[in-house]
């Protein structure tokens, strides 16, 4: 029989969590996590980590294993997440990796493009202008000269703005098309599902976990991390929002109600990036039950 890499992913608030740790002790494995953000081990209300009680339940990887101070990529991920994989399937059948960064699943599944180096003076150039022009105008030109990578992206998070543009600057060709490549092969077979809902029970779910993570104390969290707001790993939504209101950009309540409008706008934009991936089986994550016993199934 084959070994797996079994995939679970989705939008945020869909239940991969709940769903992946069912999966996981139906087939007496371990969960490997998919998430760019649980990985920092000082971020946790804001990151939805899985609680004590469901890390006991099953073992996970990748939660709280980096600090936020910590220099830390997708190729590194794809580096140290594929020795994991390896080192599990020595004696198990099947590993299960979840998580709603299509990024860390990319590299996993297809393996991280090997891009080019971008020159100092190239990035240095594009810096300047993101602080003199500000970092909207980067964006609108990036949308005329990649709007398919403008498409899925992450236009929120300045970095992927820069990357993009420097690449071009660089080559003379867009992000979108060099990040085309080959996939790499690897040695497991690999079983893509992904957890969708109805659109308005979705966003209910999203607002919901939303008002949890303020009533645990997430702004309570985000102020001790206040200083640190300059580091990419805290360029999140949830601490974007409140380090805002702490600036006295907009009121407490006008951070709540962005914080939920822009985790629903992240939930799209994961919804789109899946949505690119013909690999992809899809599930209703309210029908919990057959979907595992359908899943278990398609293994056979």
């Amino acid at each position: 029989m084959p070994q797996n890499l079994i995939v679970i992913a989705g939008p945020t608030g869909v239940g991969k969590t709940d769903f992946s740790i069912a999966l996981a002790l139906r087939l007496g494995t371990e969960i490997i996590s998919a998430d760019s953000r649980q990985i920092y081990r000082e971020l946790k209300i804001g990151t939805a980590v899985p609680t004590d009680e469901q890390l006991k339940q099953v073992k996970h990887h990748f939660i709280g294993t980096k600090s936020i101070f910590d220099y830390y990529s997708a190729g590194r991920y794809e580096i140290e997440a594929m020795q994991t994989i390896h080192t599990l399937l020595k004696d198990k059948q099947n590993v299960i990796l979840t998580g709603g960064t299509g990024l860390y699943i990319d590299a996993v599944c297809r393996g991280i493009d090997d891009l080019p180096d971008v020159d100092n003076e190239i990035r240095n150039r594009l810096i300047l202008r993101a602080k003199t022009e500000g970092i909207e105008s980067l964006r609108f030109e990036l949308n005329k000269i990649d709007p398919e990578y403008c498409s899925f992206a992450d236009l929120q998070n300045p970095k992927r703005i820069l990357k993009a543009l420097e690449i071009f600057y660089q080559t003379g060709k867009t992000y979108s098309s060099l990040r085309r490549g080959k996939a790499k092969q690897r040695n497991f077979r690999i079983l893509k599902f992904a957890l969708n809902t109805e659109r308005n029970l979705l966003y209910q779910r999203i607002d919901k976990r939303c008002d949890a993570m303020i009533e645990a104390g997430l702004q309570e969290e985000t102020r001790e991390f206040y200083p640190y707001k300059h580091l990419n790993a805290l360029n999140t939504v949830g601490y974007k929002e409140f380090f805002d209101f702490f600036e006295q950009k907009y009121s407490q309540e006008e951070a709540v109600r962005i914080f939920k409008r822009n985790s629903r706008h992240y939930a799209k934009r994961q919804l789109t990036w899946f949505g690119r991936d013909t690999e992809i089986n899809w599930l209703n994550s309210n029908d919990f039950d057959n979907n595992i016993e359908k899943l278990i199934e398609t293994l056979k």
